[in-house]
């Protein structure tokens, strides 16, 4: 018998090692070997043929934006309230405006004068009666409201108010003018018509 007979011979009749036989690294060889899944099927394979070149889809398809659950509220105009409060701003500062100045006149010395002539005048006493002073109006918190303008830079006075007694109330026209710088005051109007329609002029009785 020659060599080649011999291990031809070996080969056939060597059983496979038992589990207790191997070595620990052979047992963890021999384990993963035997749980190792079988070859697949014969089946043939789902083969996609493409005629032309891909081309990517637009962002939006790939990514839709999400659903609105509600829709936005809309938004008002602001621009009538921001008139309204522009308008209420000028409505005020035009009153404070008014209010100042009419307490500049009020603490004139020109309408002092006025008043202190009238109070010492015996024919409005008898119109009006005694205790004649400014009448007051109830919306400027009880001070006498003065129409006109009072300039003596300029050389104009052009005023009229209200005034009242014990008998009665008139108005009062005092209008005045300096028609050259360094020259007193011509007085063109002073007279105060009372209610009841009386006049009581007083423009003569001061220039002379």
């Amino acid at each position: 018998m020659n060599v080649y007979s011999t291990l031809s011979k070996s080969l056939i009749t060597r059983r496979p090692p038992s589990l207790f036989e191997l070595r620990p690294s052979q047992h963890l060889q021999h384990l993963s070997t035997a749980t190792r899944p079988g070859p697949a099927t014969n089946e043939a394979p789902n083969v996609t043929v493409y005629s032309g070149t891909s081309r990517p889809r637009p962002y939006h398809l790939k990514h839709p934006p999400p659903a609105l659950k509600r829709d936005l509220p809309r938004l008002e105009k602001s621009w009538p309230a921001i008139v309204a409060f522009a308008l209420v701003g000028i409505a005020g500062w035009t009153a404070f405006l008014t209010y100042v100045t009419n307490q500049e006149k009020i603490s004139s010395s020109v309408v002092k004068q006025i008043m202190r002539e009238l109070r010492e005048d015996e024919e409005l006493r008898t119109v009006l009666g005694d205790a004649i002073r400014m009448q007051g109006e109830w919306w400027l918190n009880g001070d006498p409201r003065i129409i006109g303008s009072i300039s003596t830079m300029q050389g104009n006075i052009d005023v009229s108010f209200r005034i009242k007694g014990s008998k009665g109330a008139g108005t009062v026209y005092f209008t005045s003018i300096r028609r050259e710088k360094g020259v007193p005051f011509e007085i063109l109007r002073f007279k105060v018509i009372a209610d009841d329609g009386t006049i009581i002029s007083k423009a003569k009785d001061v220039t002379q």
